[in-house]
């Protein structure tokens, strides 16, 4: 309750009881142990020249805008995993933190993707690298990826239960509302909407 009566923290708090999923652990631990990035230079480019003026207005620090860039587009590219839309993982950053890395939930979720504090211990790393843009990152679209392929690419309920919302609409729409704002080329050939039945 400081945090929030200081301004610090998120306008959507994750839950306490988000993220607890089984099969979460070795999804998480399998994207830490394989922190490398293989891109395309001409497709990252691409992206760099899209997405860092619209990330310049929020962060001054160059380095730290370009470290963002640089893992959520290596982590949205993972080989051999689904593809995230880049344009999503930024619009999920700005509504959970608004790119803040040293944002804390009421629940006590940390950093720019707002994961949970227990991660790193269930993974043998310490709770202070969610402060830091690549472990974040990593973690963030692992978990994300996870509820989109439990969800069929409904990308409305994979992000009702990223925040730990399901059955609610204001969070998904406000995250599809900022993906529109974060899309870019690299998003093409992603439903922005879940198909009609399900």
């Amino acid at each position: 309750m400081a945090l929030a009566a200081l301004g610090v923290g998120v306008r959507h708090p994750a839950r306490a009881d988000q993220q607890r999923d089984p099969q979460l652990q070795a999804v998480v631990a399998k994207a830490i142990s394989e922190a490398q990035c293989f891109t395309d230079q001409y497709d990252s480019a691409v992206w760099y020249t899209l997405m860092e003026p619209r990330l310049r207005r929020i962060i001054r620090e160059k380095d730290e805008r370009l470290d963002i860039l640089k893992q959520v587009y290596c982590e949205t590219h993972r080989p051999g995993e689904a593809r995230l839309p880049p344009g999503l993982v930024m619009a999920v950053i700005d509504v959970e933190s608004r790119f803040d890395r040293w944002a804390v939930s009421p629940a006590g979720a940390v950093g720019l993707m707002q994961v949970m504090p227990f991660w790193p211990e269930r993974l043998g790393m310490r709770r202070h690298e969610l402060i830091h843009v690549a472990p974040n990152i990593r973690m963030g679209c692992a978990i994300l990826r996870f509820y989109l392929g439990h969800e069929g690419n409904d990308v409305r309920k994979a992000l009702a239960r990223y925040n730990g919302s399901p059955g609610r609409r204001d969070y998904p729409d406000l995250v599809l509302g900022e993906w529109t704002r974060w899309s870019g080329a690299d998003d093409l050939g992603f439903p922005k909407t879940p198909p009609a039945q399900r």
